[in-house]
């Protein structure tokens, strides 16, 4: 009987130049990647929302969309926060090397780069994923009453499967993250959005309201600290 065939990983390369965009995707492939490429954000984000890759090499300057915008928004969205990121730009200054790892990049690598280079520290960030990911809890289970599936982007509460936005989701997996602590409405958004000025601290209010609705009979572990925030109570 066949062997089965192991699973290729799967990489992003986003660049609206063809020539580089040719490049990356020909020397990933020969390394044993597979390789889905893009000219444009906004199709890649599309893409998204049915196949997740391993990796998003992402160029900076794209014709539609900012690079640096891209790499926020991925960060900030739970589904897609831990998906390892490459900037490949032509802008040099430290300025911008620094600004992209603030963001969230786990590499930036300027051009003109060579490919044996970009396959190498590909190679080394997804070694590094890798032993995060082992030492990373899946699941996080409190008590009898609540199980949070990270891997799954899944909710159980008494047994039952419970349907949550991806804030919402963010929110209940950061306070079991510390059962007990108390986070401000404050600390919350600083986690979870950072210096997105589009977000309000009473919007917070809003999404613990909704989801203590849908967490029915276990709603009661998350507390509401009047005048300072939220805690997770076992």
């Amino acid at each position: 009987m066949k062997e089965k065939e192991k699973k290729k990983t799967l990489i992003y390369v986003v660049d609206d130049e063809p020539d580089i965009l040719e490049l990356i995707s020909i020397n990933l492939v020969k390394t044993g990647f597979d390789v889905q490429k893009f000219t444009e954000a906004m199709p890649m984000m599309l893409a998204l929302a049915n196949t997740k890759p391993e990796m998003i090499i992402l160029d900076l300057m794209l014709p539609d969309s900012d690079g640096m915008d891209i790499c926020k928004l991925l960060r900030s969205d739970i589904r897609y926060s831990e998906i390892p990121i490459i900037m490949v730009t032509a802008k040099t200054d430290e300025l911008d090397v620094v600004l992209g790892l603030e963001l969230g990049a786990d590499d930036y690598i300027p051009k003109p780069f060579s490919p044996r280079e970009l396959v190498a520290r590909i190679k080394a960030v997804l070694r590094r994923e890798k032993r995060k990911d082992e030492q990373r809890p899946k699941q996080i289970t409190i008590g009898n009453v609540l199980v949070i599936d990270s891997s799954k982007y899944e909710v159980l509460a008494e047994g039952k499967k419970i349907t949550l936005t991806s804030t919402e989701f963010m929110i209940l997996k950061l306070l079991a993250e510390k059962p007990g602590w108390v986070f401000s409405r404050e600390k919350i958004l600083d986690l979870l959005w950072g210096d997105d000025k589009d977000v309000f601290d009473r919007t917070i209010d809003v999404h613990i309201k909704n989801l203590r609705e849908k967490l029915g009979p276990a709603s009661h572990l998350i507390k509401n600290i009047r005048g300072v925030g939220y805690k997770l109570e076992i």
